[in-house]
C-alpha cells in the first residue's frame, strides 16, 4: 500500500500559513476521494481541505489550532491506489518490480521528527489571549524553558504578530541582555541621560465575578480582532476629524433611479457603492492617504484598494477589499459590493479578498449611529466612518436670500495616524470626500 502526504494548499498569493482549527476525521477512518479531511483557517477566513486520494488516514501530523506552513505536510493517508499515481512521503516509496520497498531510515526519522515537534510541546499551550503558536516555536520555548508569560510577551513579526522562529531565537539570544542588572560602580558613573527610561507594562485589570454572571469563552475570530484592535491602538496615534456633509442630491437621484437599476443591471442600488466612489477621488487628490509605516519609512500605495467592513450574523467583522477601486465605475463597484458582503455573511470569501487593502470604510449608519470613532485597520494610515443619513432643518442660501429648507445629511468620521497624517491633510481629505457627494450629478445617468 502507498502513504500519500496531505499538504497544507495554497489559498491566496499573500498567504504562508494556516490554524488547523478542526479535524473532521480521526486517525483509522475511510476518506473518499475530495472528501473533507480537516477544517483550517487564515486570518478571517475558514476553508476545508479535501483529500487528494481515497484511502485511510493513517497519522495526523498535527493538532487542532496549531499553525501550519503552506506546503508543510499536515497527515499522511493510507491509500490502495498505486504507488506510481500516489505521491510519496517521507515514510513510503514507490514500487519496484511490483513489490514495495522499505522507506530509508533517514526519512523515516524526518517523519517521525515532525510528528514528534507537533506533539512534544505540551507545556506551552497551542494558543493564549488569542495568541497562535506554532509547533516549532512551541518546541524551542520548552527547550529553553521559556514561560508562557515571556512567550505571551514576544513581539511577533509574523501574520496578525504571531511569534516566528527568528523573533524567538532573537529573544533567546538577548535574553540575558535585557534583564541585566548594571553594577553600583555603574550606576555611581552614568548620567541621568544616559539611562534608558523604563517601560511601564500595560496589564489588564483583574475582573471580579459576581453571583449570576456567565462566563462566555471568545471565539478564534472574536479573539484575532480583539488583538488586532489593541495593536493598532498601540500602534498608531489616533486622531479623528468630522465633517458633515448634505447628501442630498444623493438621496433623491437613488430613490429615483434604484428601480431601474435593478431592472437593468440586476444588482441592488445602496449607498455604500456611491460613497466608495467619492473616497477614491479624494484618495487620487491626497495620495498621501494612502500608505503605510515600516519603522522609519513610508510606503506610498500605488493601488486604491478600498476595505468596507461587514458585520457578519455572528456579530463579528470582517473587511472584504474592492482592489482598485479607483479604476472602476459606480457599476463595478456596486457590483462587487454586492458580491463581498453576500459572500462574507455566508463565509465564502476566498484569503486574498481581505488582504491587501490601503483604506478602509466602516458604515456606523447601519445600526443607526450618527457618528463614530473608528479603529485604523493596520497597517493602513486611515479609516473613514459613515454615519446615518437623517433629515434636517437646513439654511439654504440662494441669490434670492437665504430660507430654511428640509436636507438629507450625515456625519463622516476620519481617524488617522498623527505619525505621517497631520491635522491638515487628515482635515482636508474628508473635507474633500464631502464635497464630491455634495456636487453629487443629480441628473446622471446609471
Amino acid at each position: 500500500m502507498a502513504q500519500v502526504e496531505l499538504i497544507m494548499p495554497k489559498m491566496g498569493e499573500s498567504v504562508a500559513e494556516a490554524t488547523i482549527i478542526k479535524w473532521l476525521k480521526e486517525e483509522g477512518e475511510t476518506i473518499e476521494l475530495e472528501e473533507s479531511v480537516l477544517e483550517i483557517a487564515t486570518d478571517k477566513v475558514d476553508s476545508e481541505v479535501p483529500s487528494p486520494t481515497e484511502g485511510v488516514l493513517k497519522k495526523k501530523l498535527f493538532n487542532e489550532d496549531d499553525v501550519v506552513k503552506v506546503g508543510d505536510p499536515i497527515a499522511i493517508i493510507e491509500t490502495d491506489a498505486d504507488a506510481a499515481e500516489a505521491t510519496p512521503t517521507a515514510a513510503s516509496q514507490p514500487a519496484v518490480n511490483g513489490q514495495e520497498t522499505a522507506p530509508e531510515p533517514q526519512e523515516a526519522a524526518q517523519v517521525e521528527k515532525m510528528v514528534a515537534q507537533a506533539q512534544d510541546t505540551a507545556d506551552i499551550p497551542r494558543s493564549a489571549n488569542g495568541k497562535f503558536f506554532s509547533p516549532l516555536v512551541r518546541s524551542i520555548a520548552k527547550e529553553e524553558s521559556i514561560s508562557l508569560e515571556e512567550l505571551e510577551g514576544i513581539k511577533g513579526s509574523g501574520a496578525e504578530g504571531r511569534v516566528t522562529k527568528k523573533d524567538i531565537l532573537s529573544f533567546v539570544e538577548n535574553r540575558g541582555v535585557a534583564t541585566a542588572t548594571p553594577t553600583p560602580a555603574a550606576k555611581a558613573t552614568s548620567s541621568p541621560k544616559s539611562v534608558p527610561a523604563a517601560k511601564t507594562e500595560i496589564k489588564a485589570p483583574p475582573v471580579s465575578m459576581n453571583e449570576g454572571d456567565e462566563i462566555i469563552e471568545m471565539d478564534r475570530m472574536r479573539k484575532m480582532i480583539a488583538d488586532h484592535m489593541v495593536m493598532s491602538k498601540h500602534t498608531s496615534p489616533h486622531v479623528t476629524s468630522f465633517v458633515e456633509a448634505d447628501v442630498t442630491n444623493i438621496v433623491n437621484w437613488r430613490n429615483k433611479i434604484k428601480g431601474e437599476f435593478m431592472k437593468k443591471e440586476g444588482e441592488k442600488l445602496t449607498f455604500t457603492p456611491i460613497f466608495i466612489e467619492a473616497i477614491t477621488k479624494a484618495i487620487k487628490d491626497f495620495p498621501m492617504i494612502n500608505v503605510s509605516v515600516d519603522g522609519t519609512t513610508i510606503i506610498k500605495r500605488k493601488d486604491i484598494n478600498v476595505g468596507m467592513a461587514a458585520a457578519l450574523p455572528s456579530g463579528n467583522l470582517i473587511v472584504p477589499v474592492i482592489k482598485k477601486a479607483d479604476q472602476l465605475n459606480l457599476l463595478g463597484i456596486t457590483k462587487q459590493v454586492n458580491d463581498l458582503a453576500n459572500r462574507a455573511r455566508a463565509n465564502k470569501l476566498k484569503p486574498d479578498e481581505i488582504q491587501g487593502g490601503t483604506y478602509t470604510v466602516t458604515n456606523v449608519g447601519t445600526f443607526g449611529n450618527v457618528m463614530g470613532t473608528p479603529i485604523i485597520n493596520q497597517p493602513q494610515v486611515a479609516i473613514l466612518a459613515l454615519g446615518s443619513i437623517n433629515k434636517k432643518p437646513s439654511v439654504i442660501e440662494t441669490p434670492e436670500g437665504d430660507f430654511i429648507g428640509i436636507r438629507h445629511k450625515m456625519f463622516l468620521s476620519h481617524s488617522y495616524d498623527h505619525r505621517v497624517v497631520d491635522g491638515a491633510l487628515g482635515g482636508q481629505f474628508v473635507r474633500r470626500v464631502a464635497d464630491y457627494l455634495e456636487e453629487f450629478d443629480p441628473n446622471r445617468s446609471i
